[in-house]
């Protein structure tokens, strides 16, 4: 505690109010403080107790774009005596227009327009980038194919905040979508089984929810954007599965036609009993086959009530009207119509969020804090962005075997592509007891191996991070350094559990609280894992383009 807050109180022989401060001394007496101090000494406990964290969600989607900040509130399990800091508290506190997703004339997402937009957003709500402490940018669906997404995905993690993710891939965003339409929340609530459907532009993401938790995920290339028209009904987009659609229907479905409503209605309702086999959990259909981007749901339980979320369920609970030149509301006709002669069975439940569900779950990206327990060397400058992970299969036996397990270690970090050159994560999974010997003999494994897996001068080491599932994280990292003098920076934080080919950040110490915020995400895009980016930072001009839809 602060030296400032210490008061004076040994063996005292009266009564002591909530009002007396208390230092260990010679002597026998108190000193009582007056209400202002008690005042910043309530406000550093609660500060020690609990993390206030600003975030962000930016969701980048076939047909639309959008982005919504919240703050997050993390409390200490005290109760349970565990250093470890749950979520509490979600707060929205802005939510941008819905943006059209600009793509240029090749077929590439325009960055520019993209980057003045997030720009303005920051500017209408008042929040500065640098204020932003965490959150997720989520390329989804078609978005995810364009040659530039990877790059847009790391300049807005670089430029929009200090904590900002990047991620993508069909699980985690029907997951984020179920946890942001209010879904999840539902089947913990009314203690059902809620199938959460997410339809967006070009994908179509299956959650089912039980107790609260996501159980099982899917996800098919079903969506009201694949086929897209100008002012006069011709053709100006057509991604693969409407081509696959329109060859199922018999029907010809070309750039730059005008297509008869009866073809355009084949098309949709081929695509429309794609999506319904899947929802329904039946054998799918042969034009759902090729559609399918992911294993087919996993029905852990028979769904009590179905949720709609993504664009394409504003028009199923008659939200909107409006056409946007695609055949979005062609698709919600379909799907509603399927659920109101019970085709697909289970009641039709009314979630809080729709269109908006994905940027909701995004900006309240699962943060794991950790303290109290971890280690961070001196010479380890946070944040760190985008560490790769490596997840050695390790044995950990009562006597463990430092050759053995050094030889797992190699073989993972090897997987991982990384070098010394670049921060690495060990995700290390504890088991049997925290003795000095055991602890001491996995130390001299990683050291062993790490010395063996890096390439770069000891100068330039970047840092290792240690994340480890078991409460061992400051006594394994103090042996690394102290005991075994391993050579470079190091971070080890317990209570985390990682997996192969995830990536981490780990944020800024926060005070009091001794916690570092950790942000888990999956990049699951084509190519080398991404790195932290050091070069200059794109320059945001202000966005001119007023009215955004």
């Amino acid at each position: 505690m602060d030296q400032a807050l210490r008061g004076h109180v040994h063996q005292a022989r009266r009564q002591v109010t909530p009002a007396t401060l208390f230092h260990e001394g010679d002597g026998e007496h108190v000193h009582e403080m007056s209400v202002g101090r008690r005042g910043e000494l309530v406000e550093y406990i609660w500060k020690v107790e609990n993390v206030a964290l600003t975030t962000v969600g930016i969701d980048i989607g076939s047909s639309t774009s959008h982005l919504m900040f919240a703050s997050v509130r993390l409390q200490r399990k005290t109760q349970a005596l565990s250093s470890q800091f749950v979520v509490v508290e979600r707060r929205i506190l802005w939510k941008s227009p819905i943006l059209l997703t600009p793509f240029l004339a090749g077929g590439t997402i325009d960055a520019a327009r993209l980057a003045r937009f997030v720009a303005r957003c920051h500017e209408d709500a008042g929040l500065a980038p640098g204020e932003i402490d965490t959150g997720a940018v989520i390329l989804t669906g078609e978005a995810i194919k364009r040659s530039n997404a990877r790059a847009i995905a790391e300049l807005f993690a670089a430029d929009s905040g200090r904590f900002v993710c990047a991620s993508a891939g069909h699980h985690l965003e029907s997951a984020l979508a179920a946890h942001g339409s209010g879904a999840a929340a539902l089947s913990r609530d009314e203690r059902k089984t809620v199938l959460n459907v997410d339809i967006g532009g070009g994908t179509t993401k299956l959650a089912l929810c039980v107790a609260g938790e996501v159980v099982s995920t899917c996800a098919f290339a079903v969506g009201g954007r694949l086929v897209a028209f100008d002012g006069e009904g011709v053709v100006t987009r057509v991604d693969e599965a409407a081509a696959l659609a329109a060859a199922d229907a018999g029907v010809q479905l070309r750039l730059g036609c005008r297509p008869a409503p009866t073809d355009l209605a084949r098309v949709v309702d081929a695509l429309a009993e794609a999506a319904i086999a899947f929802i329904r959990g039946a054998a799918p259909t042969a034009l759902g086959e090729k559609l399918a981007l992911t294993e087919t749901l996993a029905l852990a339980a028979a769904p009590d009530a179905i949720t709609f979320s993504g664009g394409v369920s504003e028009y199923i609970y008659g939200r909107e009207t409006r056409q946007f030149g695609d055949i979005a509301r062609l698709l919600a006709e379909r799907i509603a119509q399927a659920c109101a002669d019970g085709r697909i069975e289970p009641p039709l439940a009314v979630p809080r969020e729709g269109i908006r569900a994905t940027v909701i779950g995004a900006s309240q990206f699962t943060v794991q804090v950790s303290g109290k327990t971890i280690h961070v060397s001196a010479g380890v400058s946070l944040p760190l962005r985008n560490v790769a992970v490596a997840a050695p299969a390790l044995t950990l036996t009562e006597d463990i075997d430092v050759a053995r397990e050094a030889h797992a270690i190699e073989l993972a970090v090897a997987r991982s592509c990384a070098d010394g050159a670049h921060a690495i994560a060990l995700s290390i999974r504890w088991r049997g007891d925290p003795h000095y010997r055991r602890l001491r003999a996995l130390g001299e494994a990683i050291a062993l191996a790490m010395a063996s897996a890096s390439d770069a001068p000891s100068q330039r080491l970047a840092p290792l991070v240690l994340m480890i599932d078991g409460d061992v994280g400051r006594t394994l990292g103090h042996i690394l350094e102290h005991d075994l003098a391993i050579g470079r920076p190091l971070v080890s934080i317990d209570g985390i559990a990682l997996k192969e080919f995830d990536f981490v950040d780990i944020g800024e110490m926060i005070r009091p609280a001794d916690v570092v915020p950790v942000v888990i995400k999956s990049l699951l895009f084509s190519g080398a894992p991404a790195r932290a980016s050091h070069g200059a930072a794109a320059t945001y001009k202000p966005l001119t383009e007023r009215k955004v839809q």
